[in-house]
């Protein structure tokens, strides 16, 4: 079946995963898209190509991993980056000095760092607010509001943001949103359905989901929005090389499989972890008692596997102890591969907000956060129970 067939039709997600992107190698019928590990492509004439010039500006693995991006989460178009914080890097770089840019004030520490240590001595401004409120951005926004940036779910509190309220404001308001959807994954939410304009993902995460590449990629329906975006990835050059794009494209292919396991698995270890005497407080958007239960429920199909807690103790030395004792939780940044990992937010991912900042925004410093694997979960809640004790 090839790729046309199998995304052209109103095919469900499992199908559309194991076909987007792929067509039969035309030369080999090789089932797989081959790695295409060349820098350049010879001419028949000046300027007279078979599509391809110099793998900076197009690669035919890049292109069909593209392909995939875009069918995944039911978009026009996508662009392959070469991490998820170049992806990021590509939209702010949309702007011009003077623009504003809304954003989450819970998000990953990296584009957090990236907005404010980089992009703001450039002009640009960057105000960060509550997006679970959709008031908030109504009341925020301005004359000079350029882009609306949210993450849902948020790194590392699992807020949650009503993707079709905020979109609703950005179009009366004539700017963009862009939903980093990195933690849902498209199996589990789809951003551009709901009236975003950009999806991003760090590709390194669930899609990819082995934990053996970096990539980033964003993801439009509107073509002008894809040129001016394809000229900065051309121009910049984050492009990613096409074995990574090869990794991603076998990950697509088990990610319905794989986020059925994260979501089981996710949503056994939170009630666990509820119950559990020496836990205070537990971040999952699949609580009933969540205050955006009801906007996580209309708007995923399921709650993932990134858990967050807080422990009895608060001390930051109880917490480390805990993050240092598990043995199947693997002590590591990132998230969404098989394996799972235990992360300390504070010291770690998002080391690089200020810890006023953190704490403002209830990121305590004895914060421990998971990204629950595909092992067997009674096994994962057993190296749990031993190493908070």
């Amino acid at each position: 079946m090839s790729s046309n067939n199998a995304t052209n039709k109103k095919f469900k997600p499992a199908t559309i995963y194991i076909h987007a992107g792929m067509e039969p190698d035309p030369s080999t019928g090789s089932v797989m898209v081959p790695i295409y590990q060349t820098s350049t492509f010879v001419q028949e004439s000046p300027g007279n190509h078979k599509g391809y010039e110099y793998a900076r500006s197009q690669n035919p693995t890049r292109f069909a991993l593209e392909e995939a991006f875009a069918k995944i989460e039911n978009g026009n178009h996508a662009l392959a980056f070469s991490s998820g914080v170049a992806a990021t890097d590509a939209v702010i770089k949309l702007l011009q000095p003077g623009d504003e840019v809304i954003a989450a004030n819970d998000m990953y520490g990296g584009t957090y760092r990236l907005f404010t240590k980089v992009f703001e001595k450039f002009g640009i401004i960057f105000t960060f607010i509550d997006t679970t409120n959709a008031d908030n951005v109504a009341k925020a926004i301005s004359a000079k509001t350029k882009l609306v940036w949210v993450e849902t779910p948020t790194n590392p509190l699992m807020n949650i943001t009503d993707i079709a309220a905020i979109a609703a404001i950005t179009k009366a308001n004539n700017c963009l949103l862009c939903v980093d959807n990195t933690f849902a994954s498209p199996y589990l939410q789809n951003p551009l359905n709901l009236g975003a304009d950009i999806v991003m993902h760090s590709a390194t995460k669930y899609l990819s989901g082995h934990s053996d590449v970096i990539q980033g990629c964003l993801v439009m329906n509107d073509k002008h929005l894809r040129d001016d975006l394809y000229f900065i990835q051309k121009s910049c050059g984050a492009v990613p090389g096409p074995l990574d794009c090869f990794l991603v494209l076998r990950g697509i292919k088990t990610l319905h499989l794989r986020m059925q396991r994260h979501c089981e698995n996710g949503e056994k270890i939170a009630h666990w972890l509820r119950k559990h005497p020496k836990v205070k407080q537990v971040y999952w958007p699949g609580f009933e008692d969540n205050k955006n239960y009801s906007i996580a429920k209309s708007q995923m199909n399921g709650f993932g596997g990134m858990i967050s807690f807080e422990l009895v103790n608060e001390s930051v030395e109880e917490a480390k102890r805990v993050l240092s004792s598990t043995h199947l939780f693997s002590l590591a940044e990132s998230l969404g591969g098989v394996e799972s990992l235990i992360n300390h937010p504070a010291s770690m991912t998002h080391a690089s907000i200020p810890r006023e900042e953190r704490i403002k925004n209830g990121l305590s410093d004895g914060l421990i956060r998971l990204s629950v694997g595909i092992e067997d979960a009674d096994d994962l809640i057993n190296d749990l129970d031993k190493a908070i004790g």
